[in-house]
């Protein structure tokens, strides 16, 4: 059979496997109660905790953007770093860099354009993805696979399969 969404939410968690948020159930247990229910004041759930989270569940051999900052580079010093990006979200002087631009040859010869985005806004984007995952993914069927966290279309393609 194929899964359907679980009625208790998991805790998020940050690499060492220590609770991160409590209020991050919160937002998925008023999602889940009320579907019809606004969410307009979600931007103090990006904490230090979610963006260290966000930083580690990111690629570590990932291109660097114009900032031509790598994963590693970027660890060293982490939690100064994760200190200084948290209070530049809240004030409202962080600014999304430019995105840099690389081309990747095809195979017929053409070449396909790439944007590299910098460490810092991929770690900003993660930690807004997973907020507002809290929201939607209680909208979601069991069966739906499409641009979700740990689904991809080997998981479709075998749901297909059982139920076939």
């Amino acid at each position: 059979m194929t899964e359907g969404n679980t009625m208790n939410a998991a805790a998020v968690r940050i690499q060492g496997r220590v609770a991160a948020s409590t209020g991050l159930r919160g937002v998925r247990s008023k999602a889940q109660q009320d579907k019809s229910a606004r969410f307009n004041n979600l931007f103090h759930h990006i904490t230090i905790e979610l963006l260290l989270q966000s930083f580690y569940n990111l690629k570590k051999k990932a291109a660097a953007g114009v900032d031509e900052m790598t994963w590693h580079m970027y660890k060293k010093g982490l939690d100064e770093r994760m200190a200084d990006l948290h209070e530049r979200v809240h004030v409202g002087s962080y600014r999304a860099q430019p995105v840099r631009r690389s081309y990747i040859n095809k195979s017929d010869g053409r070449k396909r354009p790439l944007g590299v985005t910098a460490l810092e806004d991929k770690i900003v984007q993660q930690a807004t993805s997973t907020i507002l995952n809290q929201i939607y993914e209680t909208d979601f069927m069991g069966f739906s696979y499409g641009f979700r966290e740990k689904r991809s279309q080997h998981d479709a393609l075998d749901s297909i399969h059982v139920g076939i």
